[in-house]
């Protein structure tokens, strides 16, 4: 057995059997195969696809290229909660603290940026000081001490998929099923949480363009939780317009900052109630899903949602001040308004043309080894349904240089369509 012939397997869409699919997985985990060979094999799944037994055997595979957590002596009612992905998606920010404040505990891994924004981790980094990369033991002491840790995806926990997941981003298969489906649970198989809720966006700004490719990932993904024995929950959320007011890593961190305080965009509210109340319902703790979501309002209202983000962030070395102060955070040197040339209403707010926009800012990377700019990103005015006059600001574009600012100008008009209609926009599309 070699690399060669499973390539060729795969290139004429033939069925790799479960020992070519270990393979493969641990010789590029070791580092036998190289990655333009790797690179070979998933350009060819991403472009023939795989069998649900293929991508099963992926999935496990990658899950057992590492340690798998067994986190059952801290609780058995420890929950993860992940998102496929999207612009401006900065809901584990505000879920993971909300949980954590109502008694259940979230043990989360994170990825880094795939794509067009930067990731979960991306994130939790723009704080100064924050950790992310915290060892096994720390992680589940954590838990244990204040019910939340919000790691990276470590060396030893499905790191066959930590090195697939950044190759992906740099060969332009972000967006296959078999491979968004197997990194994403190889990842919750091994970080050890007995149930899981996920987040699976579709629209012009997810991996996921329509409704149907987003079902067919959230059943594939459910059905592959099942076999694994972890209760599985998908909610398909809507990500054709940007989530929230703000793209961009500490542009986010500062709007989940104010949403734990109570101050949170129409849209990021439904969905932050709906993953709360799914998280909760998976928990086993609160058996009353009439009553969820006066609970969360409850631990946002009276502070101890916020006060465990503080005490995560502590935790976990970042300089708390900065949560305290968000005004503290380095600001991009250019700030520049985009304003609207027409009159009418938002028909369109184009979060994948938002998205690319933002990767030439520096939000995301176009390499594996690119480093993200903090400071950058974006913060919107005016979205769906909203009424725009001449001369309205849009959105601001935070830049690095002048030059870049007025590139992304150009590129944001281009992502707005103004009409004569006042339209309204669904979040919550589907639970599965």
């Amino acid at each position: 057995m070699n690399i060669l012939e499973i390539i060729e397997k795969k290139k004429v869409d033939d069925i790799l059997t479960k020992e070519e699919i270990e393979y493969f997985v641990e010789n590029y985990t070791n580092g036998n195969i190289t990655d333009y060979q790797a690179a070979a094999l998933i350009m060819a799944i991403c472009i023939n696809g795989m069998t649900q037994d293929e991508i099963l055997d992926l999935t496990m595979a990658m899950a057992n290229s590492g340690d798998i957590l067994d986190l059952s002596d801290i609780s058995e009612n420890i929950v993860d909660k992940h998102s496929t992905g999207g612009v401006g998606d900065k809901i584990t920010l505000i879920v993971a603290p909300i949980i954590a404040a109502l008694g259940i505990p979230v043990a989360k891994m994170s990825g880094r940026g795939l794509g067009i924004t930067g990731g979960t981790a991306d994130k939790l980094e723009s704080i100064p000081g924050y950790n992310i990369n915290i060892g096994i033991d720390e992680f589940k002491q954590n838990i244990k001490d204040i019910g939340i840790s919000l790691i990276a995806q470590t060396l030893n926990l499905a790191p066959a998929d930590k090195k697939i997941y950044a190759l992906r981003d740099t060969i332009s298969c972000t967006n296959s099923t078999p491979l968004i489906a197997s990194s994403i649970m190889s990842k919750k198989i091994a970080s050890g949480a007995g149930s899981i809720v996920l987040d699976v966006t579709c629209g012009s700004g997810a991996f996921m363009n329509t409704k149907e490719e987003a079902r067919k990932l959230a059943k594939l993904m459910a059905l592959i939780g099942k076999l694994a024995n972890r209760e599985t929950i998908c909610v398909l959320t809507d990500m054709n317009e940007p989530l929230g007011y703000s793209v961009g890593n500490s542009l986010e961190v500062v709007e989940a900052i104010h949403a734990l305080k109570g101050n949170m965009a129409e849209d990021v509210k439904d969905v932050v109630l709906n993953m709360c109340i799914q998280m909760m319902n998976v928990s086993g703790l609160y058996p009353n899903p009439l009553e969820n979501k006066y609970k969360v309002m409850e631990v946002i209202e009276n502070g101890k949602a916020f006060e465990k983000f503080k005490e995560l962030v502590k935790r976990q070395g970042g300089d708390v001040s900065y949560i305290e102060n968000p005004e503290k955070f380095e600001k991009a040197p250019i700030i520049m308004p985009v304003l609207s040339d027409d009159f009418g209403f938002v028909e369109k707010l184009d979060a994948g043309k938002v998205g690319k926009a933002g990767l030439e800012l520096g939000i995301g990377r176009k390499k594996k080894d690119d480093s993200i700019d903090y400071r950058v990103g974006l913060i919107f005015d005016k979205k769906i349904g909203d009424e725009v006059k001449i001369g309205d600001v849009l959105a601001y574009v935070h830049a690095a240089s002048p030059e870049k600012a007025i590139e992304c100008v150009e590129a944001i008009k281009e992502a707005y369509t103004i009409g004569n209609r006042k339209i309204s926009k669904e979040n919550i599309i589907e639970i599965i």
